[in-house]
């Protein structure tokens, strides 16, 4: 017997079905099970006897459709792929420095402030609040190398109802002093978070579809990393099934110190293919200055790679040449990189991923007054929003599960509402159709126009929700005058 019906919102839909392939259904029925499933989707549903037979069959009440306005459309839930929660409080700060010198003087000293779980306390559930109402569903974290403030991280992102992959930092040399962990410590936290994050949700079941949060295996590059270190990890992965997630080919003074750390190898890539690092669940951050060679050791290992277009810019890392790597069949998906990228949104991902693709285009388009080589077209709007989703999905591997809209996959999900309330946008009756509105928000949207923020089902923020929680605390504050201090709704402690 099917679920039982929990939602049913009525309207656009815009989702991918393929890279190339943006599908945009309007009047549109879609229905979501008390387990946050998709359970239904009707198409070309005109009238309102339909919609009605429909939600019936269903033992859905019509007054409880969600029913979209002209305007507004459901896309699915954007997917960072490469973000740093222990970053967070430097973004917008320190683009002076390349990478080497970035960390040593800006992250570093941050991170090691981690060490207090009080610190991790005052800044991850800002970070975490903060991504969802950018409309970042699901995010994959590197933490420190600290054990509690990344079980905490951890917590919160359950707590919160986000969807996260938590990595605890491995380090254990070419680190500070007071930032640095042994070998043998960095191996047995990093099984005790395995174990610790696994747990859970091990007593909520499998019945209700996926887990919400995921340990990942998390060497921060090869330069920290001994070998020793690298083949525990690996080893650890292969034992418990993780994903892995680190940096690659990032910056050209990172790439030569790689060169001497490990001059019997031939190229970074091969460096983790030798500890046993790659593999199908393994997303690597960057990968701006790959050979061809490593290109094929890429594809043949199946790896992602986390196109982050803001940090590569801010910090002068170089520019991804993000067609080559589709053509040549490797999974790519996008990441904010926080806090070498200075934003928490993907929409800022997705606009600066475009502005790379169109330099990449211009720098090989014409040489010497030479006829246009288009061996490497600009990024599309729908291949944007694929990276953005269906990308960042089988990145992570759950593009089975999540990144667009087809019956049997959860609901995670953004209602954009062009008309919100001070949008950036300007919408114009006579010239807009949804196609040009959609590419509106794309470039020009913001949180003000997510007016609700669903993972599996569930509402987890935007702006609706917010204008809920003020208003609620408007009524407590205003119930409290009235009780003179002494109302036991407005005291918790009462």
């Amino acid at each position: 017997m099917p679920n039982k019906i929990s939602k049913v919102f009525y309207g656009t839909l815009i989702h991918s079905l393929s890279l190339a392939n943006l599908e945009i259904l309007q009047n549109t029925l879609l229905g979501v099970d008390i387990s946050g499933k998709i359970a239904f989707l009707e198409k070309n549903v005109l009238d309102e006897i339909t919609l009605i037979h429909i939600i019936s069959q269903w033992e859905f009440p019509e007054q409880e459709v969600i029913r979209l306005s002209k305007r507004q459309f459901l896309m699915p839930g954007f997917i960072d792929t490469h973000t740093h929660a222990s970053q967070y409080p430097n973004a917008g700060t320190g683009m002076d420095l390349p990478l080497l010198d970035w960390l040593n003087k800006y992250t570093f000293p941050l991170e090691q402030s981690y060490s207090s779980l009080s610190f991790a306390e005052k800044v991850y559930p800002i970070v975490v609040n903060n991504l969802l109402r950018s409309g970042t569903t699901t995010a994959v974290y590197f933490t420190t190398i600290h054990l509690e403030s990344s079980k905490y991280l951890a917590r919160l992102v359950k707590e919160k109802g986000q969807r996260g992959f938590i990595g605890k930092v491995n380090m254990d040399c070419n680190s500070p002093e007071n930032y640095i962990e042994s070998l043998d410590n960095s191996v047995k936290s990093t099984e005790e978070f395995i174990k610790y994050v696994l747990n859970l949700e091990k007593d909520e079941g499998r019945e209700n579809g996926s887990r919400l949060v995921y340990p990942i295996i998390t060497p921060r590059f090869a330069i920290t990393c001994t070998s020793q270190l690298m083949d525990s990890l690996g080893l650890l992965a292969k034992k418990y099934n993780m994903p892995i997630q680190s940096h690659l080919s990032e910056n050209i003074g990172e790439i030569n110190f790689i060169s001497e750390l490990f001059p019997h190898l031939p190229d970074y890539t091969t460096v983790y293919d030798h500890h046993g690092l790659l593999n199908e669940k393994t997303i690597m951050a960057h990968g701006i200055h790959l050979s061809s060679k490593e290109l094929k050791l890429i594809k043949e290992r199946n790896i992602g790679i986390s196109h982050c277009p803001t940090s590569n810019f801010a910090i002068c890392s170089g520019v991804c040449n993000v067609r080559q790597l589709l053509d040549e069949g490797i999974k790519v998906g996008l990441g904010t990189d926080l806090s070498g990228g200075y934003s928490k949104s993907i929409l800022n991902a997705i606009r600066n991923a475009n502005i790379a693709s169109r330099v990449v285009f211009m720098a090989s388009s014409k040489v010497d007054d030479k006829p246009l080589n288009k061996s490497f077209p600009h990024l599309t709007l729908p291949e944007l929003t694929y990276l953005a989703t269906m990308g960042g999905a089988e990145l992570v591997n759950l593009d089975k599960i999540i990144g667009n809209f087809l019956i049997g996959k959860e609901f995670d999900a953004l209602l954009i509402d062009p008309d919100a309330c001070q949008s950036p946008l300007d919408i114009f009756d006579d010239l807009e159709d949804i196609e040009r509105i959609f590419e509106k928000f794309i470039f020009l949207g913001d949180e003000r126009n997510l007016k609700s923020v669903y993972v599996k089902g569930k509402k987890v923020s935007g702006t609706d929700l917010e204008s809920m929680n003020l208003r609620e605390k408007e009524l407590l504050k205003n119930l409290s005058k009235l009780y003179g201090g002494n109302c036991h709704l407005c005291n918790p402690n009462s």
